[in-house]
Order: C-alpha cells, then structure tokens, then sequence
C-alpha cells in the first residue's frame, strides 16, 4: 500500500548534499579538474545555504 506513496516520495525529494558533490565530481574533465573540485568541496561549495 505505500509502495507507490514511497516511490512519488523519494521522486519529489531533492537530492542530497553528498549526491550532488558526487555529480560534481563525476564530471571532471582529467586529474588537474578532479582535484580543483575536490578542493572546491572542501572548502564548502555545496555546504552552503542556498
């Protein structure tokens, strides 16, 4: 019964912090690019408040 409630549920839900630094990351071009984003995560890119 609440299957389809907790599917629409975790459809409407933004994605996580951690989830969207791993996208970020993700799309890094090479090794210099990795580490450049890395170092923006760290300082708090994401962590921030919008």
């Amino acid at each position: 019964m609440f299957g389809p409630v907790k599917k629409i549920a975790r459809a409407l839900r933004g994605q996580t912090i951690q989830e969207r630094e791993l996208a970020y990351l993700n799309g890094a071009i090479d090794r210099v690019d990795l580490e450049y984003r890395q170092r923006q995560i760290d300082r708090g890119m994401f962590s921030r408040g919008f």
